[in-house]
């Protein structure tokens, strides 16, 4: 049974929690974290405290904090003889402070309320002990099957193509959703294309599955959208967004 202590009270930590308490294996000795509030949460199942002076001795110590309260967190945690590791995307390992440290970085997306089902999300670790990363790899597997080593440089540049997939493409859907609400229309309209574009990309390459005016440079089909467009925003998006296409397949065209 491995014991482990989760810090963080926010979005990441409350899914982790859920995991966990799911999986056999694993027992959730603590949480902690500074909102009292947030703390509530974790009442029903496991012990929590507000005070990182008073952590519980655990194998593994989740930081699931801002990237910013990383390395302080870590701190609180310097004669703990457990693994420390971190589930940022974006920070480097020795962003944590114990000799024993490691990574834990789940690649999906979590927002509050929405349940999400662990058991295909790949979770990336990382760690500079061969035994800490065993563990790691070992308590990843009991709440996904798909688990990967990945260092620090490697999980950066990850962190920034899924800022690309992710966070990107969900501003545009809000773009788009903006268009049709200007004309009374139902974003529902466009969950269908949504879903298909997704889809195709796991059996095909973005590449091959570029579509629409841009990729097959319909100059009249842009110039009348550039013409419906009011917010400067957008139409510097588009023509920024049609133009990078236009170049990715300028040898096609």
């Amino acid at each position: 049974m491995l014991k482990i202590v989760i810090l963080g009270t926010g979005n990441l930590a409350k899914h982790l929690y859920t995991a966990f308490l799911k999986a056999d294996g694993v027992d959730v000795v603590q949480v902690v974290g500074r909102n009292q509030t947030e703390l509530e949460h974790f009442l029903e199942h496991t012990n929590f405290s507000n005070d990182f002076t008073s952590i519980e001795d655990a194998d593994v110590y989740l930081i699931a904090v801002k990237d910013d309260a990383i390395t302080e967190v870590s701190n609180y945690l310097s004669n703990k003889k457990g693994i420390v590791v971190h589930t940022s995307g974006a920070t480097d390992l020795n962003a944590i402070k114990p000799e024993n440290r490691g990574v834990f970085y789940p690649l999906q997306t979590f927002t509050k309320g929405k349940i999400v089902d662990f058991s295909s999300i790949p979770i990336c670790i990382e760690a500079e002990e061969r035994e800490s990363l065993e563990t790691l790899r070992k308590l990843a597997g009991f709440i996904s099957q798909n688990v990967h080593h990945i260092d620090s440089e490697q999980r950066k540049k990850l962190h920034l193509a899924a800022v690309f997939v992710n966070n990107f493409t969900n501003y545009l859907y809000g773009v788009s959703e903006e268009l049709c609400l200007e004309e009374g229309l139902s974003f529902d309209l466009l969950k269908p294309l949504i879903l298909e574009t997704a889809e195709k990309v796991r059996t095909i390459s973005p590449k091959e599955a570029q579509t629409g005016p841009a990729r097959r440079n319909d100059e009249k089909s842009m110039k009348s959208h550039l013409e419906l467009l009011n917010n400067k925003e957008h139409i510097t998006l588009y023509k920024l967004l049609s133009q990078a296409i236009k170049q990715a397949h300028e040898e096609e065209l």
